[in-house]
């Protein structure tokens, strides 16, 4: 800045570049759009810059004449047909060079005491043929600190310069319209109707009526100052080099641009987090989905297994029955005969357990994977659901990063979760979970898991229980004496026989617990790593949110501070 500064005007200053260069950090931490951060970055470069005026408007409005007109001289080329194919900048310099900066602008150097304090813009036209040319006059607007607006007497306020103007107002620039070519209108009263219309439509648009100067250009370059109207457009020009002025507009044009910045930023994050509170209902209800399931399989699995256990409480009732009709004097020919006690006692006792539990702990099974498949199921509809709902809001719309990143994570989890259903074959995760059920439950029994069935396993299991216990009447039953022995026997039997069936029971209980639940357990935790990167993200984006409404809700409050300090120091 060319001005020296007074203290307070010097710390104003420092303060409002430690403000731009804070916000500037924390929307790039936030991955802000690279665009805003540029226009925030320029904002910051601007309070170092000479006085900018930028002059837009349609091809052919005359904007190369009437910034020749201001200068006095014919710096530009003009003609009837688009001469300004590019952003040119004209500044001062000890002799008239052209030169092209980084960014493609064209920069015009001349001896002219007036860019000794300002430096002017001149831009494409507002319906340049090429677009990119009219997106680099949109992105220099915020650099400016006054715009010059240009619009044809012959055709005032087309709709292109209405569109490019909308976009004008959003940064809150000064604008100063300058109707040109006034030599094309027949008088006074046409001018005054011309100078309506735009008027109107200005104040329509901006919200306040506008400042408007009608002139001809072309009559203020063949010397007829007193008809082209230029004086009062340069008085006007002139009125900003006051030092005060000039300073007041260019601390308070950068803070125009962070308030606009931060208005786009409170939306996007209002709409962030609209978006955001959907996922985090969907999120919750899968969370209560998967917690729900997980207590319906513990609580259901008790009663399947309590089915199994039940049959080994009737193979023990029936085992204590039998000792009790079976193990007297009258039997005592049976008693002796161990190899018929025996058939007796598996025919009237064990005949049919083992299959019982085999078709229990099958039922168990299949209950176990059809309910894996309806939750993995009822899971991918939420998934399916939300992301059907999340594609039809990006419809029409430019992404930004997070409904990008939101949008893949999404499809990603959802994809994995379809793959699973789709291919989820019951018959063969019934076979599968049955094998491991089996297996087992034969390493209980010390038997190779595989070379039986889960039927068998039981068979011997039960078996191998019963043999000791029959065999305590067999050995020296020819000795029994009395009617003191057959009682203790029996009781020894069933005492015998209880004890190993309930070790059988505990045991069997034990694995088929264990091994359902892990099955269980391996579905829960399927699920929740299934869906973990796209809750990951949910509950990440939920506190960068938070964060960057902290954030946003800080620098209103510096910006409101320092525009108020401005307001202090040079006035309104």
């Amino acid at each position: 800045m060319a001005t020296v500064l007074n203290p307070t005007q010097a710390e104003l200053l420092k303060d409002e570049k430690g403000f731009l260069a804070d916000l500037l950090a924390a929307l790039t931490a936030f991955k802000n759009q690279p665009g805003e951060l540029a226009d925030l970055r320029q904002a910051l470069l601007q309070l170092d810059e000479l006085f900018l005026i930028v002059v837009a408007g349609e091809f052919n409005s005359g904007k190369s004449a009437l910034v020749n007109a201001l200068l006095g001289q014919r710096v530009l080329a003009e003609g009837v047909t688009p001469t300004t194919t590019r952003i040119t900048l004209i500044k001062y310099g000890d002799k008239m060079e052209e030169s092209s900066d980084a960014g493609g602008v064209a920069v015009l150097s001349f001896p002219l005491d007036l860019l000794r304090e300002l430096n002017f813009v001149d831009t494409p036209g507002t319906n340049a043929v090429f677009r990119q040319h009219e997106e680099l006059t949109r992105d220099f607007v915020p650099r400016s600190d006054l715009v010059i607006f240009v619009t044809s007497a012959d055709r005032p306020f087309t709709e292109s310069e209405r569109q490019f103007l909308d976009h004008i107002r959003d940064w809150g620039k000064k604008i100063v319209f300058v109707i040109n070519k006034r030599d094309l209108l027949a008088g006074e009263d046409e001018l005054r109707e011309v100078t309506t219309f735009v008027a109107e439509n200005a104040a329509r648009l901006l919200g306040a009526p506008p400042e408007i100067f009608a002139v001809s250009a072309k009559r203020a370059q063949a010397g007829d100052e007193e008809s082209s109207g230029m004086r009062a457009l340069r008085a006007y020009v002139q009125s900003w080099l006051d030092e005060t002025a000039r300073l007041r507009v260019k601390f308070a044009n950068p803070l125009g641009v962070a308030e606009e910045i931060l208005k786009r930023e409170n939306a996007r994050l209002a709409h962030e987090r609209a978006q955001l509170q959907s996922d985090e209902e969907m999120v919750g209800t899968v969370e209560r989905e998967i917690a729900t399931y997980e207590g319906e399989v513990k609580d259901e699995l008790r009663a399947r297994l309590a089915e199994v256990d039940n049959v080994m409480l009737r193979l023990q009732a029936r085992g204590l029955d039998f000792f009790d009709q079976k193990f007297r004097l009258m039997n005592l020919r049976d008693l002796t005969r161990g190899d018929r006690f025996r058939a007796l006692f598996e025919k009237q006792v064990i005949a049919g357990v083992p299959e019982e539990t085999e078709h229990r702990v099958q039922v168990a099974v299949n209950w176990l994977v059809e309910k894996d498949l309806r939750h993995w199921q009822q899971v991918t509809n939420y998934l399916l659901k939300r992301r059907t709902t999340v594609s039809d809001e990006l419809v029409g719309n430019v992404s930004t990063d997070f409904e990008m990143r939101r949008q893949a994570l999404l499809d990603g989890v959802t994809q994995s979760a379809q793959t699973i259903v789709s291919g989820y074959d019951v018959e063969a995760e019934s076979r599968a979970l049955g094998a491991a059920v089996e297996s087992s439950v034969a390493q209980m029994a010390l038997v190779e898991a595989g070379a039986v069935g889960l039927g068998t396993v039981i068979t011997l299991l039960v078996s191998s229980s019963v043999v000791d216990v029959t065999g305590v009447v067999f050995a020296g039953v020819i000795a029994i004496v009395g009617f003191f022995i057959i009682p203790f026997k029996r009781q020894q039997a069933k005492t015998r026989f209880k004890e190993k069936i309930e070790a059988v029971r505990r045991n069997l209980s034990r694995v088929l617990t264990t091994q359902f639940n892990a099955e269980a357990d391996r579905t829960v935790n399927r699920l929740k790593e299934g869906v973990a990167p796209y809750f990951r993200f949910v509950r990440g984006e939920k506190e960068r949110l938070a964060l960057m409404g902290q954030a946003l809700s800080n620098a209103a409050e510096r910006l409101g501070s320092l525009q108020s300090r401005i307001a202090t120091v040079f006035g309104k």
